[in-house]
Protein backbone atom coordinates (compact mmCIF):
# COMPACT_ATOMS: atom_id res chain seq x y z
CA UNK A 1 0.00 0.00 0.00
CA UNK A 2 1.37 3.36 -0.85
CA UNK A 3 0.70 6.59 0.54
CA UNK A 4 1.20 8.71 -2.69
CA UNK A 5 2.80 7.80 -5.92
CA UNK A 6 6.53 8.43 -4.56
CA UNK A 7 5.94 7.43 -0.29
CA UNK A 8 5.27 3.72 0.37
CA UNK A 9 3.06 2.94 3.64
CA UNK A 10 6.33 1.21 4.92
CA UNK A 11 8.36 4.43 4.56
CA UNK A 12 5.52 6.89 6.12
CA UNK A 13 5.41 4.44 9.22
CA UNK A 14 8.96 3.71 9.44
CA UNK A 15 11.03 3.91 12.88
CA UNK A 16 14.13 2.19 13.70
CA UNK A 17 12.98 3.27 17.41
CA UNK A 18 10.06 1.88 17.16
CA UNK A 19 11.52 -1.35 15.59
CA UNK A 20 13.64 -1.55 18.63
CA UNK A 21 11.44 -1.04 21.37
CA UNK A 22 8.85 -2.84 19.95
CA UNK A 23 6.14 -0.17 19.82
CA UNK A 24 3.64 -0.35 17.50
CA UNK A 25 3.32 2.67 14.69
CA UNK A 26 0.17 2.18 12.85
CA UNK A 27 -2.18 4.87 12.20
CA UNK A 28 -5.80 5.29 12.38
CA UNK A 29 -7.94 6.08 8.87
CA UNK A 30 -7.76 9.41 9.96
CA UNK A 31 -4.13 9.76 10.33
CA UNK A 32 -3.50 7.84 7.53
CA UNK A 33 -6.02 10.19 4.97
CA UNK A 34 -3.91 13.38 6.39
CA UNK A 35 -1.11 11.26 5.25
CA UNK A 36 -2.57 11.16 2.25
CA UNK A 37 -3.20 14.69 1.88
CA UNK A 38 0.26 16.30 2.66
CA UNK A 39 1.85 14.04 0.23
CA UNK A 40 -0.77 15.16 -2.35
CA UNK A 41 -0.59 18.54 -1.67
CA UNK A 42 2.86 19.00 -0.83
CA UNK A 43 5.40 16.05 -1.43
CA UNK A 44 4.59 15.28 -4.33
CA UNK A 45 4.41 18.99 -5.86
CA UNK A 46 7.87 19.39 -4.11
CA UNK A 47 9.38 16.08 -5.83
CA UNK A 48 7.99 17.47 -9.13
CA UNK A 49 9.16 21.09 -8.95
CA UNK A 50 12.46 19.93 -8.34
CA UNK A 51 12.96 18.03 -10.80
CA UNK A 52 11.59 14.62 -9.42
CA UNK A 53 14.59 14.04 -7.97
CA UNK A 54 14.35 11.69 -4.62
CA UNK A 55 13.71 13.64 -1.31
CA UNK A 56 14.39 11.65 2.06
CA UNK A 57 11.35 11.34 4.80
CA UNK A 58 13.75 11.09 8.10
CA UNK A 59 10.76 11.13 9.57
CA UNK A 60 6.86 10.93 8.79
CA UNK A 61 3.98 9.29 11.28
CA UNK A 62 4.63 8.55 14.42
CA UNK A 63 2.31 6.94 17.23
CA UNK A 64 1.73 8.69 20.65
CA UNK A 65 3.99 6.37 22.45
CA UNK A 66 6.56 6.54 20.06
CA UNK A 67 6.98 10.40 20.04
CA UNK A 68 6.87 10.30 23.65
CA UNK A 69 9.98 7.94 24.08
CA UNK A 70 12.12 9.99 20.87
CA UNK A 71 11.02 13.00 23.14
CA UNK A 72 8.85 14.69 20.51
CA UNK A 73 6.45 17.77 21.33
CA UNK A 74 3.54 16.73 23.06
CA UNK A 75 1.66 18.41 20.27
CA UNK A 76 3.29 17.00 17.67
CA UNK A 77 1.49 17.48 14.24
CA UNK A 78 3.85 13.98 13.36
CA UNK A 79 1.09 12.51 15.65
CA UNK A 80 -1.84 12.60 17.51
CA UNK A 81 -5.00 13.25 16.16
CA UNK A 82 -3.07 14.63 12.94
CA UNK A 83 -0.60 12.38 10.67
CA UNK A 84 -0.47 15.28 8.96
CA UNK A 85 3.65 16.66 9.30
CA UNK A 86 7.01 15.14 7.52
CA UNK A 87 10.65 15.72 8.12
CA UNK A 88 12.44 15.84 5.08
CA UNK A 89 16.50 15.66 4.65
CA UNK A 90 18.18 15.23 1.69
CA UNK A 91 21.40 16.00 3.02
CA UNK A 92 22.80 12.96 2.51
CA UNK A 93 21.14 12.10 -0.77
CA UNK A 94 22.52 15.92 -2.16
CA UNK A 95 20.41 16.80 -5.12
CA UNK A 96 17.98 18.91 -3.85
CA UNK A 97 19.74 19.80 -0.58
CA UNK A 98 17.31 21.00 2.73
CA UNK A 99 17.70 24.79 1.95
CA UNK A 100 16.79 24.27 -1.97
CA UNK A 101 13.66 21.99 -0.43
CA UNK A 102 12.85 24.97 2.35
CA UNK A 103 13.00 27.57 -0.35
CA UNK A 104 10.24 25.53 -2.65
CA UNK A 105 8.16 24.85 -0.04
CA UNK A 106 7.91 28.72 1.14
CA UNK A 107 7.80 29.75 -2.19
CA UNK A 108 5.42 27.93 -4.39
CA UNK A 109 3.12 25.39 -1.94
CA UNK A 110 0.52 25.26 0.40
CA UNK A 111 1.47 24.57 4.16
CA UNK A 112 0.83 24.99 7.55
CA UNK A 113 4.13 25.01 9.34
CA UNK A 114 7.21 25.13 7.63
CA UNK A 115 10.43 24.80 10.24
CA UNK A 116 13.76 25.23 9.35
CA UNK A 117 15.43 22.92 12.16
CA UNK A 118 18.80 24.00 13.53
CA UNK A 119 20.59 25.11 10.63
CA UNK A 120 24.27 25.35 10.34
CA UNK A 121 26.36 28.78 9.93
CA UNK A 122 24.58 29.56 6.54
CA UNK A 123 21.15 28.97 7.78
CA UNK A 124 20.23 25.44 5.77
CA UNK A 125 18.64 23.32 7.59
CA UNK A 126 19.74 20.16 9.52
CA UNK A 127 16.32 19.32 8.30
CA UNK A 128 12.76 20.88 6.86
CA UNK A 129 9.88 20.19 8.76
CA UNK A 130 6.48 21.03 7.08
CA UNK A 131 2.72 20.16 7.96
CA UNK A 132 0.01 20.13 5.98
CA UNK A 133 -3.50 20.94 7.30
CA UNK A 134 -6.61 20.95 4.69
CA UNK A 135 -8.75 24.24 4.76
CA UNK A 136 -6.73 25.57 7.92
CA UNK A 137 -3.15 26.21 6.94
CA UNK A 138 -1.93 29.00 8.37
CA UNK A 139 1.25 29.49 6.05
CA UNK A 140 3.60 29.84 9.53
CA UNK A 141 7.36 29.92 8.77
CA UNK A 142 9.65 29.40 11.50
CA UNK A 143 13.40 28.39 12.25
CA UNK A 144 14.46 26.17 15.15
CA UNK A 145 17.70 27.04 16.91
CA UNK A 146 18.55 25.46 20.21
CA UNK A 147 14.91 24.38 20.87
CA UNK A 148 13.79 27.76 20.76
CA UNK A 149 11.26 28.60 17.80
CA UNK A 150 10.93 31.92 15.89
CA UNK A 151 9.22 33.48 13.10
CA UNK A 152 11.79 34.13 9.54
Amino acid sequence: MNISEHISYREATFSATAIRRQIENKPTEEQLENMRKLAMNVFEPLRKGLGNRPIRISSFFRSITLNHVIGGSITSQHCANFGSAIDLDNDVMGNPDNMEIFCYIKDNLEFDQLINEYPNNDLTPSWVHVSFNEGKNRKQVLMCVNGNYHKV
